[in-house]
Protein backbone atom coordinates (compact mmCIF):
# COMPACT_ATOMS: atom_id res chain seq x y z
CA UNK A 1 0.00 0.00 0.00
CA UNK A 2 1.37 3.48 -1.05
CA UNK A 3 1.01 6.46 1.58
CA UNK A 4 1.01 9.77 0.55
CA UNK A 5 1.84 12.57 3.26
CA UNK A 6 1.60 16.61 2.36
CA UNK A 7 4.44 18.56 3.90
CA UNK A 8 4.04 21.48 6.04
CA UNK A 9 6.10 23.24 3.37
CA UNK A 10 4.76 22.47 0.31
CA UNK A 11 2.29 24.98 -1.88
CA UNK A 12 -0.86 23.08 -0.44
CA UNK A 13 -0.78 23.40 2.64
CA UNK A 14 0.09 26.86 2.35
CA UNK A 15 -3.00 27.57 0.21
CA UNK A 16 -4.96 25.84 2.59
CA UNK A 17 -3.42 27.98 5.75
CA UNK A 18 -3.85 31.43 3.53
CA UNK A 19 -8.20 29.96 3.22
CA UNK A 20 -8.37 29.84 6.65
CA UNK A 21 -7.01 32.83 7.40
CA UNK A 22 -8.66 34.48 5.14
CA UNK A 23 -12.06 33.39 6.33
CA UNK A 24 -11.35 34.02 10.09
CA UNK A 25 -10.53 37.74 8.91
CA UNK A 26 -14.14 38.11 7.37
CA UNK A 27 -15.87 36.75 10.16
CA UNK A 28 -14.04 38.91 12.57
CA UNK A 29 -14.65 41.67 9.86
CA UNK A 30 -18.44 40.44 10.37
CA UNK A 31 -18.60 40.20 14.35
CA UNK A 32 -17.30 43.63 14.44
CA UNK A 33 -19.71 45.04 11.72
CA UNK A 34 -22.83 44.02 13.98
CA UNK A 35 -21.34 44.88 17.34
CA UNK A 36 -20.94 48.43 15.51
CA UNK A 37 -24.20 48.71 13.81
CA UNK A 38 -25.55 47.44 17.41
CA UNK A 39 -23.91 50.20 19.08
CA UNK A 40 -25.19 53.00 17.16
CA UNK A 41 -28.69 51.36 17.47
CA UNK A 42 -28.31 51.23 21.30
CA UNK A 43 -26.58 55.22 20.89
CA UNK A 44 -29.68 56.24 18.81
CA UNK A 45 -32.28 54.32 21.20
CA UNK A 46 -30.97 56.11 24.21
CA UNK A 47 -31.15 59.24 22.52
CA UNK A 48 -34.68 58.63 21.62
CA UNK A 49 -35.39 57.84 24.87
CA UNK A 50 -33.47 61.07 26.35
CA UNK A 51 -35.04 63.37 24.08
CA UNK A 52 -38.38 61.70 24.83
CA UNK A 53 -38.22 62.19 28.31
CA UNK A 54 -37.21 65.67 28.24
CA UNK A 55 -39.97 66.73 26.33
CA UNK A 56 -42.34 64.76 28.72
CA UNK A 57 -40.75 66.91 31.09
CA UNK A 58 -41.55 69.92 29.73
CA UNK A 59 -44.97 69.29 28.72
CA UNK A 60 -45.53 68.06 32.35
CA UNK A 61 -44.18 71.39 33.65
CA UNK A 62 -46.35 73.30 30.93
CA UNK A 63 -49.29 71.66 32.47
CA UNK A 64 -48.10 72.28 36.21
CA UNK A 65 -48.21 76.05 35.19
CA UNK A 66 -51.96 75.77 33.99
CA UNK A 67 -52.79 74.30 37.43
CA UNK A 68 -50.94 76.92 39.52
CA UNK A 69 -52.69 79.50 37.03
CA UNK A 70 -56.60 77.73 37.57
CA UNK A 71 -55.88 77.84 41.32
CA UNK A 72 -54.64 81.68 41.21
CA UNK A 73 -58.12 82.61 39.29
CA UNK A 74 -60.17 80.43 41.12
CA UNK A 75 -58.68 82.66 44.51
CA UNK A 76 -59.30 85.78 43.04
CA UNK A 77 -62.73 85.35 42.20
CA UNK A 78 -63.16 83.69 45.82
CA UNK A 79 -61.76 86.97 46.89
CA UNK A 80 -64.50 88.99 48.46
CA UNK A 81 -63.00 92.50 46.87
CA UNK A 82 -63.48 90.87 43.71
CA UNK A 83 -67.22 90.31 44.12
CA UNK A 84 -67.22 86.54 43.22
CA UNK A 85 -66.13 88.07 39.72
CA UNK A 86 -63.15 87.26 37.42
CA UNK A 87 -61.47 89.94 37.42
CA UNK A 88 -60.68 91.88 34.08
CA UNK A 89 -57.06 91.96 34.38
CA UNK A 90 -57.19 88.10 33.83
CA UNK A 91 -59.04 88.43 30.72
CA UNK A 92 -57.55 87.35 27.24
CA UNK A 93 -58.47 91.06 25.66
CA UNK A 94 -56.55 92.40 27.82
CA UNK A 95 -53.07 94.21 27.58
CA UNK A 96 -51.26 92.17 28.55
CA UNK A 97 -53.57 89.49 27.29
CA UNK A 98 -54.63 87.00 30.54
CA UNK A 99 -55.31 83.30 30.75
CA UNK A 100 -59.32 83.54 30.80
CA UNK A 101 -61.02 83.45 28.10
CA UNK A 102 -63.49 86.99 28.00
CA UNK A 103 -65.75 84.84 25.89
CA UNK A 104 -65.85 81.83 28.62
CA UNK A 105 -65.75 85.14 31.64
CA UNK A 106 -69.86 84.08 32.76
CA UNK A 107 -69.39 80.33 32.38
CA UNK A 108 -66.65 80.60 34.37
CA UNK A 109 -68.01 82.52 37.06
CA UNK A 110 -70.43 79.82 37.56
CA UNK A 111 -68.53 77.19 37.71
CA UNK A 112 -66.53 78.59 40.68
CA UNK A 113 -69.40 79.74 42.67
CA UNK A 114 -70.89 76.10 42.13
CA UNK A 115 -73.92 77.50 40.35
CA UNK A 116 -75.89 74.48 39.16
CA UNK A 117 -76.73 75.78 35.60
CA UNK A 118 -72.81 75.99 34.77
CA UNK A 119 -72.51 73.87 31.31
CA UNK A 120 -69.68 71.27 31.83
CA UNK A 121 -66.88 71.35 29.48
CA UNK A 122 -63.64 70.03 29.33
CA UNK A 123 -60.27 72.08 28.42
CA UNK A 124 -59.51 69.36 25.08
CA UNK A 125 -61.01 67.05 23.44
CA UNK A 126 -62.55 64.91 21.28
CA UNK A 127 -63.29 62.37 22.17
CA UNK A 128 -65.10 64.00 25.35
CA UNK A 129 -66.73 62.34 28.86
CA UNK A 130 -69.98 61.69 29.04
CA UNK A 131 -72.36 64.66 28.85
CA UNK A 132 -69.60 67.15 27.17
CA UNK A 133 -69.75 67.72 23.07
CA UNK A 134 -67.21 70.62 22.66
CA UNK A 135 -63.60 71.88 23.86
CA UNK A 136 -64.38 74.89 25.74
CA UNK A 137 -61.26 75.44 28.30
CA UNK A 138 -61.33 77.76 31.09
CA UNK A 139 -57.84 78.60 30.79
CA UNK A 140 -56.04 79.19 27.68
CA UNK A 141 -52.11 79.84 27.81
CA UNK A 142 -48.83 79.57 25.72
CA UNK A 143 -45.97 77.98 27.39
CA UNK A 144 -42.73 77.56 25.87
CA UNK A 145 -43.34 75.60 22.83
CA UNK A 146 -46.96 74.56 24.21
CA UNK A 147 -50.96 75.47 23.98
CA UNK A 148 -51.86 74.74 27.51
CA UNK A 149 -55.92 74.33 28.05
CA UNK A 150 -57.50 73.88 31.13
CA UNK A 151 -60.67 73.06 32.95
CA UNK A 152 -62.13 74.01 36.11
CA UNK A 153 -64.67 72.49 38.08
CA UNK A 154 -66.62 73.00 41.13
CA UNK A 155 -67.11 69.49 42.90
CA UNK A 156 -68.91 70.44 46.36
CA UNK A 157 -69.08 72.26 49.34
CA UNK A 158 -67.54 70.90 52.71
CA UNK A 159 -68.32 72.12 56.31
CA UNK A 160 -65.43 72.90 58.26
CA UNK A 161 -64.87 71.00 61.72
CA UNK A 162 -66.24 73.45 64.32
CA UNK A 163 -69.56 73.74 66.62
CA UNK A 164 -72.41 74.96 65.02
CA UNK A 165 -72.21 78.32 67.45
CA UNK A 166 -68.20 78.81 66.06
CA UNK A 167 -69.62 78.98 62.97
CA UNK A 168 -72.43 81.00 63.99
CA UNK A 169 -70.46 83.59 65.46
CA UNK A 170 -67.71 83.72 62.38
CA UNK A 171 -69.79 83.40 59.75
CA UNK A 172 -69.35 86.31 56.96
CA UNK A 173 -71.02 84.61 53.78
CA UNK A 174 -70.72 81.45 52.09
CA UNK A 175 -67.60 79.75 52.49
CA UNK A 176 -65.88 82.63 54.89
CA UNK A 177 -65.01 82.12 58.29
CA UNK A 178 -61.68 79.36 58.18
CA UNK A 179 -61.23 80.43 61.83
CA UNK A 180 -64.68 78.75 63.07
CA UNK A 181 -65.56 75.94 60.68
CA UNK A 182 -66.60 77.59 57.66
CA UNK A 183 -67.67 76.12 54.18
CA UNK A 184 -64.72 74.47 51.75
CA UNK A 185 -65.31 75.18 47.86
CA UNK A 186 -63.52 71.23 46.29
CA UNK A 187 -62.56 72.14 42.50
CA UNK A 188 -61.11 69.97 40.03
CA UNK A 189 -58.20 71.82 38.03
CA UNK A 190 -57.71 69.62 34.90
CA UNK A 191 -54.84 70.55 32.83
CA UNK A 192 -53.37 70.07 29.11
CA UNK A 193 -50.24 70.75 27.63
CA UNK A 194 -49.61 69.80 23.59
CA UNK A 195 -46.44 70.65 21.79
CA UNK A 196 -47.38 72.74 18.92
CA UNK A 197 -44.91 71.12 16.48
CA UNK A 198 -45.28 67.45 17.50
CA UNK A 199 -48.51 66.84 19.09
CA UNK A 200 -46.91 64.95 22.17
CA UNK A 201 -49.02 66.09 25.16
CA UNK A 202 -49.50 65.83 28.55
CA UNK A 203 -52.21 65.96 31.28
CA UNK A 204 -52.32 66.79 34.72
CA UNK A 205 -55.56 67.01 36.99
CA UNK A 206 -55.75 68.33 41.02
CA UNK A 207 -58.69 69.04 43.74
CA UNK A 208 -58.09 71.29 45.71
CA UNK A 209 -60.34 72.79 48.56
CA UNK A 210 -60.95 76.79 48.66
CA UNK A 211 -62.37 79.08 51.47
CA UNK A 212 -63.30 82.54 50.21
CA UNK A 213 -60.74 85.00 50.81
CA UNK A 214 -58.41 82.57 52.24
CA UNK A 215 -57.07 80.88 49.36
CA UNK A 216 -56.59 76.99 48.64
CA UNK A 217 -55.34 74.36 49.61
CA UNK A 218 -54.17 70.76 47.20
CA UNK A 219 -55.67 67.75 48.58
CA UNK A 220 -54.74 65.54 45.32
Amino acid sequence: MTHYSRSIHGPGFRENQQGIAMISILMLILILTVLGIGAMTITGLENRVAGFASSMEASSAAADSCIATGVKVIQQVLDVSNATSVPTALLDNQTPPGPVPSSNKAQLEKEINGDPTAVADAPIGPPFPAGIIAAVPNLVQTVGAYSVGGDIDFLYRKQRAGSGQQFGAAYDGTAVGGGAGGMDMFYSVDCVATNTATGMSSRIAAIYACLYNEGCTRKL
